[in-house]
């Protein structure tokens, strides 16, 4: 019973076998996944493929990458769209210092945007982080996302991060990195978050795990990640994917 809490169904790499796709996560026991959109053609993606399958929720946002592209109408119409019964969370959303498309200061603005509806809709928020921390935790802190909380997505940060943005009501959530062999960070991320704070994902297609590094991934492989904590932990994969599932659950409210 797995609950991946980040998936992009919506890209084009699961154009031509997402029937197939979806059948393995159900075969490798992923009961439920949250399709993330980031622009207007990936919300449009999520949201269709939510109407279709049950076991899809969304979440809808505007990534970082792509802030400078974002306009009040759409600022609107992602409010619109936090009233739909299976949209969860807004995102993902936040700051990425790595790729330069969209510069620092309206990366952040559109940040603050994002946050200060996530309050007004009362919905959970999930972070994109890359090369920013501090940054990211500062604004996060500034804007009081503690009020709606959310989701530190694919954390790739320090222990001590990773405790400020626990202070403020976010969950962890590891994907394929915790898999890497020299993949410190993540997995001592993994003996350190509390396990009722803790959530698995895959980001896919991107992020595959060992030993499908470099490849496609897909939400099959979140029993994976769910594996490699669990070895860490020094716990089984059914303690691990029952606690992160009802963690997700509680999250976005899903009965």
């Amino acid at each position: 019973m797995l609950f991946d809490t980040h998936v992009h169904l919506n890209a084009d790499q699961f154009d031509d076998d997402l029937e197939e796709v979806i059948q393995r996560a159900e075969e490798a026991g992923v009961k439920e996944m949250v399709v993330v959109g980031f622009d207007e053609k990936t919300i449009n993606r999520a949201l269709k493929l939510i109407e279709k399958y049950e076991q899809l929720y969304a979440a809808v946002g505007w990534h970082p990458v792509d802030a400078i592209d974002m306009t009040e109408d759409h600022l609107k119409w992602l409010e619109e769209l936090a009233a739909h019964p299976k949209v969860v969370a807004l995102g993902e959303m936040g700051l990425d210092y790595h790729w330069d498309k969209s510069p620092k200061e309206i990366q952040k603005q559109v940040f603050r945007q994002q946050i200060a509806l996530a309050k007004k809709v009362q919905l959970p928020i999930i972070i994109h982080n890359r090369d920013a921390d501090q940054d990211v935790v500062d604004i996060l802190r500034e804007e009081k996302a503690e009020e709606v909380g959310g989701i530190m997505h694919c954390f790739g940060g320090s222990v001590e991060i990773a405790t400020q943005c626990l202070d403020m009501n976010f969950y962890i959530s590891l994907g394929g990195p915790v898999t890497f062999k020299n993949a410190k960070r993540p997995k001592l991320i993994a003996k350190e978050v509390p396990l009722e704070r803790l959530l698995i994902e895959t980001d896919c297609p991107y992020l595959a795990p060992h030993p499908f590094r470099g490849k496609r991934n897909e939400p099959a492989y979140v029993e994976l990640v769910a594996k490699e904590i669990a070895e860490l932990r020094e716990m089984s994969l059914e303690e691990i994917a029952l606690q992160t599932r009802e963690n997700a659950k509680k999250l976005f409210k899903i009965k």
